[in-house]
C-alpha cells in the first residue's frame, strides 16, 4: 500500500486564498468531489493526507512514512498522470516544462520532465469556477460509471440525454426541469430539489444540498454538502454548509463553508464597460488585472451578507466578514470586518465564535479548539 502525500504548493495555495486560510489544497472543493477525496477513488489502496501550512497541521495532519510518494494536490487524477506517479521509482520526481515540481517518490535525486497530458488543475481562486464544468464531467464519469441511478419521479421533465442525471439513494426531486445538454446533472444522497426549480448541467449537487422551489440554476455550478440555494445561480461553486436560500443572483463566484448570502443579495459578475476585470491578489496584495469578464464574488469562511445587500463585480471577501445594508462594500474586505458602506470594524472574536457555534450546531458539527486556533491565526495574517 502507497503512502500518498498531497502537498500545497506555495504559489498556488497564495494563488487560492481565502479558500486556503481555512484548508489545505486537498481539501479544495473542485467538480463534485475535494481533491483528495478525487485521489482516494483513483488510488482506493493508497493511504492519504495533506502537507499543508503549520497553522492547518494540528486539524489536517500530515501522516508521513519513510517511503511516501508526494503530488501537488492541485492536480486533478486523470489516468496517465496516476499511471506515471504510480510507476515512479524512489527518488525520482516528475516535473513540468518550467520545472515545477508535480511528483515525487522518496527524496527526490533525479528529476525528469512529465510527458503525458498535462492533468487538469486549478492554479488560481478564478480556475475553480472557469473550469469546473471540466470538473463535474471528470466527477460524474468516476462517480456513475458501472453505476445505476435511483429512479426519476415523473413529475420531472428531463431536456436531453435522461442518462446524464444522476441521482443518489435518498434525493427527492419533484416537478422540476433538468437540461442535460450541456452537461451532466448530478443528485447525491439526500439531496433535495423542490418544485418549480430549473436545472441546466454541468451541475453537482452533494449528499443533503436543496434547491428551494423556482431556483434557477444554470451551469457548471456545484452546490457542497449542506448548502441551500434559491433564486439564481451561474456557474458557482459553494464548497459547502453555505446558503443563498433566496432571491438574488450569484454568478462566476466561489463560496467557502459556513456563509450566508442574505434574502435578495445580489453580486455582480461584469462590468457596465464590458471590460476585464482586476481582482484583489493575496500573493502581491495588489488588485491585479486579469483577462477575465466575467468574475462575481469570492468569499471566504464564515462570511455573511445582510438581506438585499450588494457586491460590485469581483469582489474578494476575506473569512468572518459580515457585511450589512445599502451601497457597494470595496472589491476587497479582509478577513474579520463587519459594518457598512459607512464604515467597518473589526469583529470581537468571542461574538464571532458565538456566532460560528450556533451556525454549525444546526448542522450537528462542532466549532472546535482546533478550529478556533485556526481562525485566530487568521486574524493576525489578514487583517
Amino acid at each position: 500500500m502507497k503512502n500518498v502525500i498531497l502537498f500545497d504548493r506555495d504559489d498556488v495555495r497564495s494563488a487560492l486564498l481565502p479558500l486556503t486560510f481555512t484548508r489545505p489544497v486537498a481539501m479544495v472543493r473542485f467538480g463534485i468531489m475535494t481533491q483528495i477525496e478525487k485521489w482516494r477513488r483513483a488510488l482506493p489502496d493508497a493511504d492519504f493526507s495533506p502537507l499543508t501550512q503549520d497553522y492547518l497541521s494540528a486539524k489536517y495532519p500530515a501522516l508521513l512514512t519513510d517511503d511516501d510518494y508526494y503530488i501537488a494536490a492541485h492536480l486533478c487524477p486523470e489516468p496517465s498522470f496516476v499511471e506515471a506517479v504510480s510507476e515512479l521509482e524512489r527518488g525520482v520526481a516528475l516535473a513540468d516544462e518550467a520545472g515545477n515540481l508535480l511528483a515525487w517518490h522518496g527524496s527526490p535525486d533525479r528529476v525528469e520532465t512529465y510527458g503525458g497530458a498535462f492533468p487538469l488543475h486549478f492554479a488560481t481562486v478564478t480556475d475553480i469556477f472557469m473550469k469546473n464544468g471540466q470538473a463535474i464531467e471528470a466527477d460524474f464519469s468516476a462517480l456513475t460509471t458501472g453505476r445505476v441511478s435511483c429512479e426519476l419521479s415523473e413529475t420531472n421533465r428531463v431536456v436531453g440525454d435522461v442518462s446524464r442525471v444522476f441521482v443518489e439513494e435518498g434525493a427527492t426531486v419533484e416537478c422540476a426541469i433538468i437540461n442535460t445538454k450541456g452537461g451532466p446533472v448530478y443528485i447525491g444522497r439526500d439531496a433535495e430539489v423542490m418544485e418549480g426549480a430549473c436545472l441546466r448541467g454541468p451541475i453537482a449537487m452533494c449528499e443533503h444540498s436543496v434547491v428551494n422551489m423556482g431556483g434557477k440554476i444554470y451551469g457548471a455550478t456545484t452546490l457542497g454538502p449542506y448548502c441551500k440555494v434559491g433564486g439564481e445561480l451561474n456557474n458557482v461553486v459553494m464548497t459547502g454548509y453555505s446558503n443563498k436560500a433566496h432571491d438574488g443572483f450569484l454568478g462566476n463566484a466561489v463560496v467557502g463553508e459556513w456563509c450566508n448570502l442574505g434574502a435578495g443579495c445580489t453580486a455582480s459578475n461584469l462590468m457596465n464597460t464590458y471590460g476585464p476585470v482586476r481582482v484583489w491578489s493575496y500573493a502581491t496584495q495588489s488588485f491585479t488585472r486579469t483577462s477575465l469578464q466575467f468574475c462575481g464574488l469570492i468569499m471566504g469562511d464564515h462570511s455573511k451578507a445582510g438581506i438585499n445587500t450588494m457586491f460590485n463585480t469581483a469582489t474578494v471577501v476575506g473569512v468572518g466578514v459580515n457585511f450589512y445594508g445599502s451601497g457597494f462594500p470595496r472589491t476587497f474586505i479582509p478577513s474579520f470586518m463587519q459594518g457598512t458602506t459607512a464604515g467597518m470594524e473589526a469583529v470581537a472574536m468571542n461574538r464571532f465564535f458565538d456566532t460560528a457555534e450556533r451556525m454549525m450546531a444546526r448542522r450537528h458539527v462542532p466549532l472546535t479548539e482546533e478550529d478556533k486556533a485556526i481562525l485566530t491565526h487568521i486574524r493576525t495574517i489578514d487583517n
